[in-house]
């Protein structure tokens, strides 16, 4: 346990019961960063919520012991922190159960194309317990809601015709109760719904399996015709078996190139933080994200202004240099990561293990 200044962090989060205390572990060999040492726990405190321009470090810290109280809300990714897709990562399920067994709410805050009871299905047939999280938001979930209610000025502008791009070898998205009726012509369409890269929706309710070049060249036709694009998965990639997938957000991130207006839905938007918070009943103070992606995790985190815990064994572990699960990443590489995707998190972390 790191002593601060002249006040020990441990006494001091002791006085503060809304709060998630959380005892900094450093290894003999990795000192504290020079940004914290001699500075009082307030500063530390002030660091951890992030957005400051004073405190732009992550701390040097590889291990965390947490206690939490009924009021704090843990907002936690799943692929790269809870498991990779087909199994668990080793410690995932008991660290849960800690949690729980202290008090935290846990919601899953997901960019998933699928809706958030899938989600949470999903996570059963991987031999997670649904009963430890209150809930669970997804990308997919916001995207479902905000096509079916339309209170939004941009989606009632939409209209109800699309060309829907989807999945094939992980399973189609169901678009039913949303009324839309599904073209295959550019010519037809008012607008593109992407939930995959590996298929075309038919206006039969089927699919048919397209390679991601001739997506793009699709894509290219749609952003000439300037129709505006919704994106159900604002991932880039995600982390498959240790494989890195490419996902809707490379399609909409090129769609913008070519000229293409996009609705991003989920993560590093505010829009699902606040979602996930609201199911918690927590404010940003009370929250801690985790998650393994700097740019949709870590950055979200930030600009909802909640701390976060940045997972390496997820889709940054190449980029770490790490070739084993709960390696430790060099904290240089970690800072020059941090810096080129402008994101900062609270504290670093090899895995979700307690």
């Amino acid at each position: 346990m790191v002593n601060l200044g002249s006040t020990n962090f441990a006494s001091w989060a002791s006085q503060k019961p809304n709060k998630l205390c959380i005892f900094l572990c450093y290894f003999d060999d990795i000192p504290p960063s020079p940004t914290l040492v001699g500075r009082p726990p307030e500063a530390v405190s002030s660091f951890c919520s992030v957005g400051l321009s004073e405190l732009r470090w992550p701390q040097s810290m590889y291990q965390m012991r947490a206690t939490s109280r009924a009021s704090q809300a843990w907002l936690l990714d799943q692929f790269g922190v809870l498991h990779d897709g087909k199994q668990p990562y080793p410690g995932a399920i008991s660290t849960l159960k800690n949690l729980a067994a202290h008090g935290a709410k846990m919601i899953i805050i997901s960019n998933s194309s699928r809706r958030a009871s899938t989600t949470l299905d999903k996570l059963k047939s991987l031999g997670f317990d649904p009963s430890l999280f209150v809930g669970a938001i997804t990308s997919g979930e916001l995207t479902y809601q905000h096509l079916q209610r339309r209170d939004d000025p941009w989606f009632q502008a939409l209209g109800k015709t699309c060309i829907h791009m989807t999945w094939s070898d992980r399973g189609a998205i169901s678009l039913e109760g949303l009324g839309l009726q599904v073209v295959e012509s550019v010519e037809q369409a008012e607008f593109i719904l992407v939930h995959g890269t590996e298929a075309l929706g038919r206006s039969s309710g089927d699919s048919v399996p397209k390679k991601l070049e001739e997506l793009e060249k699709i894509l290219e036709e749609c952003a000439a015709k300037r129709i505006p694009m919704v994106v159900a998965n604002p991932d880039f990639v995600t982390v498959e078996a240790r494989e890195l997938r490419i996902m809707p957000g490379t399609l909409a991130a090129n769609y913008e190139k070519l000229g293409g207006e996009v609705k991003w839905m989920g993560k590093p938007y505010q829009i699902i933080y606040k979602s996930a918070m609201a199911i918690a009943g927590a404010d940003a103070c009370d929250s801690i994200a985790v998650g393994d992606s700097l740019h949709h995790d870590i950055k979200g985190a930030n600009a909802s202004g909640i701390e976060s815990a940045f997972i390496t064994c997820g889709i940054h572990s190449s980029e770490l240099g790490l070739k084993e699960f709960g390696e430790l990443a060099d904290l240089s590489s970690v800072h020059a990561l941090a810096l080129k995707y402008d994101a900062y998190p609270s504290c670093v972390l090899p895995s979700f293990t307690w």
